[in-house]
This record gives C-alpha cells, sequence and structure tokens, in this order.
C-alpha cells in the first residue's frame, strides 16, 4: 500500500482532493447548523505522507491539538484522524457548550463530548461523501477524543489500531468561522491495505 500511495497520479489525486472539496463543504453545512453561525471551509491542499510525518504536518510532535479518531468498517476499511490546533479546538468547543473549558488537561466528559462531536460531524461528512461518490458501503465505528500532544494522540492511535498504514493521506482543511479568523484543521486517511485502491477504483481512476 506504502508504494501504491506513493504513485498516486496527479489525476488520482485530483479525484480526492475533489471529494476532499465537497466533504469539507458538507461538513461546513452541517457545522453551521450545530454552532449556529456561518462556517466556510476550504481544502487549500491534498498530500500524501509517510506515518511519522502526521505529527510534523498538524504543527509538530509537541504541538497541543484536539484530535478525534475514527475507524471506518465496510468494503474499504480505513483509519480517520481529525487534528485541530488546541485553541481552534476550544473555540469550536466553546460555540456547542456555550462556554469554554477552563482547563484543557482536565476535561469534563461534557468538553470531550463536545470535541467528538465536531470530530464526529467531520468525519461523518467525508464518509458520506465517499459513500455518494463510490457507492461503497463504510460504516463509521464509535469515534475516540481528546487534547493532548500530538506525538502523543498518534502513538496512543497506533496502539488502538495495532498496524497501521505506512503512509497517510492528508487533507488540509481551513475553516472561516463567521466571526473569529480561520482555523486550521487536519484531516488524515489512514486506509488498510488495498482500501484506497477499492476506493479509486470505484472512482473509475484506476
Amino acid at each position: 500500500m506504502g508504494d501504491f500511495l506513493k504513485k498516486l497520479s496527479d489525476a488520482q489525486i485530483d479525484a480526492l482532493k475533489e471529494l476532499g472539496n465537497i466533504g469539507a463543504g458538507n461538513a461546513a453545512t452541517a457545522l453551521s447548523e450545530i454552532l449556529n453561525t456561518k462556517i466556510d471551509m476550504t481544502v487549500p491542499s491534498v498530500k500524501i505522507i509517510p506515518i511519522e510525518k502526521v505529527p510534523d504536518a498538524a504543527g509538530g510532535m509537541e504541538t497541543i491539538v484536539g484530535g478525534v479518531y475514527m475507524r471506518m468498517s465496510g468494503d474499504a476499511p480505513s483509519n480517520l484522524l481529525f487534528v485541530v490546533p488546541v485553541e481552534g479546538a476550544l473555540s469550536l468547543m466553546e460555540r456547542v457548550l456555550g462556554y469554554r473549558p477552563s482547563d484543557y488537561t482536565n476535561l469534563k466528559e461534557i468538553e470531550i463530548s463536545a470535541l467528538v462531536e465536531i470530530g464526529n460531524i467531520m468525519c461523518g461528512s467525508y464518509i458520506n461523501t465517499l459513500v455518494k461518490f463510490t457507492h461503497l458501503n463504510m460504516r463509521p465505528n464509535v469515534p475516540y477524543g481528546t487534547i493532548d500532544m500530538t506525538g502523543a494522540l498518534l502513538s496512543e492511535i497506533i496502539a488502538r489500531l495495532g498496524e497501521v498504514a505506512d503512509y497517510a493521506l492528508l487533507i488540509e482543511t481551513i475553516m472561516s468561522v463567521a466571526d473569529e479568523s480561520s482555523i486550521s484543521a487536519y484531516f488524515f486517511l489512514l486506509p488498510d491495505p488495498e482500501a484506497l485502491r477499492v476506493i479509486l477504483e470505484s472512482l473509475g481512476m484506476m
């Protein structure tokens, strides 16, 4: 799978980027309804990166981030990871909760639930987009969320997986909230062996 990911053509990358754009649009609509404010999203880049570079892509090993992990089962089993820098995560959580968590190192259950809800919307929007355009059977599993250093977050997720792909598909997302500055977020697709090939075949891109 690693070699296959590295050898994706420009057309295949463009197809994945277009899916990312559509998924981001769907996520923006869903988040706007939940947060009761207008949110726009753009996808400036889609990249293939080695798994060990995931923390660097999200700001570095020691950068504090909010992360939500979700396993996707079905025809193209994959692992999804939504990552947003801590300030952006707290801002989004504030809109869900009505208050800003005072201590991100000791979040209450309701605060973790708010973070998971945001990540669930993001991951779910991408899964729904994949299902719509590929007609594959893909099902989201129960998400897991936390705020921690990127390196620790990734290590915990890899420990949960037991085994993970050598490479990840990175979809960078810029969220523009109505009355705030833009929030950078990162969506990682870590496919099981052959899963991305199945997705691209379903899109007619093999």
